[in-house]
């Protein structure tokens, strides 16, 4: 396993971070998240290939997420040789003060943890004024039960907004984004992303397989996920067509090189300057084949092969609003 430093902090992550929205109870988000004893196998199993980082979030799979993460690793691993991100914003009072030193309290209760390496909020509160949300999570770093903070999908103006805010008051500042991007989506290009490498903070993005589409030549399977995530068919079965074409040359890279188009899809996230892409795993061998795309180096000429079909997509992941409270599968296929 390789490893980077998370933004402009100390705390050192392998370059693979295990997404924990699979973990939990089956029914309460998604039909297809694995139970205690599984998500403990895919945690150990995570630790034995070298990879420290796992991401969960308060509202995945109502808290049974990181209730079965903080089992497991409290199993197998001591607390100082894991990084552990968590997400606040799909709960009552949304990124207010009083909400943001709830949720982590019960955060942490649910971990089993005293502390936090990495809180990142969930998305944009449209109704909570910038300065009391980045007060309210300086005071938790101030109070040690955060040791960095992040942010996760929004629009560049608004990650630079309360970048700014936090600047100007002498706060704590967001050190990670964990933004919408793949080969299939790669809208952030254009003003969020490079905000970030401006700022030195992390990129650790969600979906960098495009919820399994960038693993298989054809554009669906029959897996149990495939047939039921129906966030995944909202965020990119409408552009399948144009999409293909993408997918397409991921294979035929792929049987270039003799390695899976998922090591492939992986290897370019690094190239583009990635620290960490969160793979999302219901399986161990996914986790081997996320180590595995580390020795892939891809060349110029096989990047620009790889994004020259993509066309402008609809925005994914960015909202203009906060959503009615209670709802946390925002681009759900109805």
């Amino acid at each position: 396993m390789e490893y980077t430093k998370l933004g402009k902090t100390d705390i050192s992550i392998s370059k693979v971070c295990v997404g924990c929205m699979s973990f939990g109870k089956a029914g309460t988000m998604h039909d297809w998240t694995l139970d205690a004893q599984a998500t403990e196998g895919v945690a150990k199993h995570a630790l034995d290939l070298g990879i420290n980082f796992f991401d969960t979030a308060n509202g995945y799979s109502a808290g049974t997420s990181e209730e079965y993460l903080g089992h497991a690793l409290k199993k197998n691993v001591s607390r100082d040789k894991v990084v552990i991100a968590s997400k606040v914003y799909f709960n009552p009072g949304r990124l207010s003060r009083a909400a943001i030193h709830r949720e982590i309290d019960g955060t942490l209760k649910r971990l089993d943890s005293d502390y936090l390496d990495l809180y990142i909020i969930h998305r944009f509160d449209y109704e909570t004024p910038i300065e009391e949300t980045m007060e309210a999570l300086n005071d938790l770093v101030k109070a040690g039960k955060v040791r960095a903070l992040g942010a996760s999908a929004m629009y560049g103006y608004q990650f630079y907004n309360m970048q700014l805010c936090a600047q100007s008051h002498g706060w704590a500042r967001f050190e990670a984004m964990e933004n919408h991007y793949n080969l299939l989506y790669r809208e952030d290009e254009r003003e969020l992303i490079p905000i970030c490498n401006q700022m030195g903070v992390s990129l650790m993005p969600y979906s960098p397989l495009a919820a399994g589409h960038l693993t298989r030549p054809t554009w669906n399977t029959d897996t149990l996920r495939s047939r039921t995530d129906r966030v995944a068919m909202g965020k990119y079965d409408r552009t399948e067509e144009q999409d293909m074409h993408i997918v397409s040359r991921v294979h035929t890279l792929a049987e270039k090189y003799g390695v899976k188009m998922q090591e492939i899809a992986l290897a370019w996230h690094w190239a583009k300057g990635v620290a960490s892409p969160i793979v999302g795993a219901t399986k161990a061998q996914y986790l081997d084949d996320a180590a595995a795309a580390l020795n892939v180096v891809l060349t110029p000429e096989d990047i620009a092969y790889l994004e020259e079909p993509y066309v402008p997509h609809r925005i994914v992941g960015a909202i203009d609003h906060n959503p009615p409270e209670g709802v946390m599968l925002l681009d759900e296929k109805k």
